[in-house]
């Protein structure tokens, strides 16, 4: 078993596929030692098609992934999710990684037209959705899983810092 992981680890770096980069580790360990109370993360009179636009811009200069937070402040689990992601070892791996953005989608009503640019035209699975784009592209590299952190409140801040590492590069 060890061998065929070694052998196709070593295959994959040979055609030059990047491994991911490593989460980091948080010394958070549940959700009730976040600061409370928890961030307001989307400012629901920003014009999202110019913020995208320019955090695009940025992580494409910057040679980062692009990585589109869509929710509400009226979510809980979107409220989770930048408390996590303000943790100061998570801000540090997102910073390294990651150009953010985040677009209020309301009560799925509001900004729809940024998921449909990446062909999310059906009805968001649930909030918070994150949307991880290569910027040079202008491509969704995580499509099927955008609802993956939907549930952040039921998950570790450990399991959310794994989840968007697989991603990078």
């Amino acid at each position: 078993m060890r061998s065929t992981l070694l052998a196709l680890t070593l295959g994959l770096l040979a055609m030059g596929g990047a491994a991911a980069a490593p989460a980091p580790k948080l010394h958070i360990q549940a959700l009730n030692e976040l600061a409370t109370p928890l961030p307001l993360p989307y400012n629901e009179a920003a014009n999202a098609d110019s913020d995208v636009a320019a955090a695009k811009a940025r992580a494409k200069a910057s040679g980062k992934l692009l990585l589109i937070d869509l929710g509400g402040n009226w979510c809980g689990d979107c409220r989770v999710l930048a408390g996590i992601m303000a943790l100061p070892e998570m801000k540090a791996f997102m910073d390294a990684h990651y150009v953010e953005v985040a677009v209020d989608v309301g009560r799925f009503n509001r900004n729809l037209q940024v998921p449909a640019h990446y062909g999310i035209t059906q009805r968001l699975e649930g909030v918070p959705s994150a949307l991880v784009v290569d910027p040079a592209s202008d491509t969704l590299i995580n499509g099927g899983h955008i609802a993956a952190l939907a549930d952040a409140r039921s998950m570790t801040p450990q399991a959310i810092a794994d989840w968007l590492a697989q991603w990078t590069r």
